[in-house]
């Protein structure tokens, strides 16, 4: 590896650690990378799981098809990762090391190459504005996608009745005008007869209008109901128990971080054991309205995952390092949840049709992650809807 590559990398090291950076000049000299941040390191004593990244970074090929190859298992590595170690979202001397090693391969990259690795352009954005490189390695210049919000029906309707009313308006003073002019040239009965034929053709034309407007009006599909509305959280079943009354409920005792727990009846009863879900993390819509399910009061409802024949049924699983009550995110999909889910409004039936785990076993809403502060929120049944 280049010596600057190699200075880079002591540098941003020294930094962390508060050290002189001379004092390392020597291993920058003579020393692979592997050793150097080895050197550098031992104040920190490394976990086993940096030297690994250490060691991708000493192995990382020059070759353009064997560069492509490891970047590509980097990208595998990062689909249920923010940072290379650890659950969270702190930046490790393994994402410094990681970072310096790639960048120079990636810059050099074409747009539609560096497109094929949405999850290490994510972490290389996420790396480049917690650290600070200085002028050495230039920023990374990522295209972020914009959403752009469907015209509602509403916006749609009312721009069609302008436009009829300024249609009424000129009709009318065209008919003003007309009549104006007939009994200027032709006299009354010929005013008769053109007010008549007018009268005629106006119907005509509005008969034609409604009845092409009415199969579109018909066809047009309902208001969709935002996501955001609903109130998803991370929740810790802390107690579970068969329902006393209903084989096929569980009933769990679930923080979500609040000054009591919440009690919620589920249907599971058929695919977990009470003892499965003690202390398990799961994710629940925390602001359906409370209600009773078999004389059981249920508050929330447990997001899961199901198969297509419905033979296999599971919650949904947070990340290890999620924060229990956090809120679940969409990106590109900002609001506040309803403070209660209005029943009458069936605003949950029109979402949950949007709800399903893709071939990675990611839980998504239309395609975009159920995200939290530690990265998405998973089920082992890909392909399943989740309600």
């Amino acid at each position: 590896m280049a010596r600057e590559r190699k200075e880079i990398i002591a540098s941003t090291l020294c930094k962390r650690f508060s050290l002189d950076a001379k004092t390392f000049s020597g291993d920058i000299e003579t020393s692979d990378v592997k050793s150097l941040c080895t050197n550098i390191l031992k104040a920190s004593q490394p976990s086993n799981e940096v030297m690994k990244w250490i060691e991708f970074a000493e192995s990382f090929p020059v070759d353009s098809a064997a560069c492509f190859e490891a970047i590509n298992g980097l990208n595998e590595e990062l689909l249920l990762k923010s940072v290379l170690v650890g659950k969270g979202l702190t930046t490790s001397e393994a994402d410094v090391i990681v970072y310096s090693v790639i960048h120079p391969f990636v810059v050099a990259m074409s747009k539609s190459d560096r497109q094929k690795f949405p999850n290490v352009l994510r972490w290389m954005d996420y790396v480049q504005n917690k650290e600070d490189f200085g002028d050495v390695l230039e920023r990374i210049s990522i295209e972020r996608v914009t959403f752009e919000p469907p015209v509602s029906k509403c916006a749609a309707s009312t721009s069609d009745a302008k436009d009829t009313a300024n249609n009424t308006k000129a009709d009318a003073n065209a008919k003003k005008d007309m009549t104006k002019e007939s009994k200027t040239v032709n006299g009354p009965e010929a005013d008769k007869s053109l007010q008549k034929d007018s009268t005629q053709k106006k119907t005509k034309s509005a008969k034609a209008s409604v009845e092409q407007k009415k199969p579109e009006t018909e066809a047009a599909p309902k208001d969709e109901v935002p996501v955001t509305l609903l109130n998803i959280q991370v929740g810790l079943i802390r107690k579970a128990w068969k329902h006393p009354s209903a084989d096929s409920l569980l009933v769990e005792e679930i923080d979500v971080g609040e000054s009591k727990v919440r009690q919620v009846v589920s249907g599971l009863a058929k695919f977990c054991s009470p003892d499965d879900l003690v202390n398990r993390r799961v994710v629940l819509i925390t602001n359906v309205k409370p209600g009773k399910l078999r004389d059981v009061v249920s508050e929330g409802l447990v997001l899961c995952a199901s198969s297509e024949d419905h033979s296999a049924v599971e919650p949904l699983i947070p990340p290890e390092g999620a924060t229990v009550g956090e809120r679940v995110s969409f990106s590109g999909h900002e609001g506040k949840p309803e403070d209660v889910l209005n029943p009458k409004k069936k605003q949950l039936d029109k979402i949950t049709p949007h709800l399903f785990t893709d071939e990675n076993g990611v839980a998504t809403y239309k395609g975009i992650p159920f995200m939290t502060s530690a990265g998405p929120c998973t089920s082992s049944i890909r392909k399943g809807s989740v309600k």
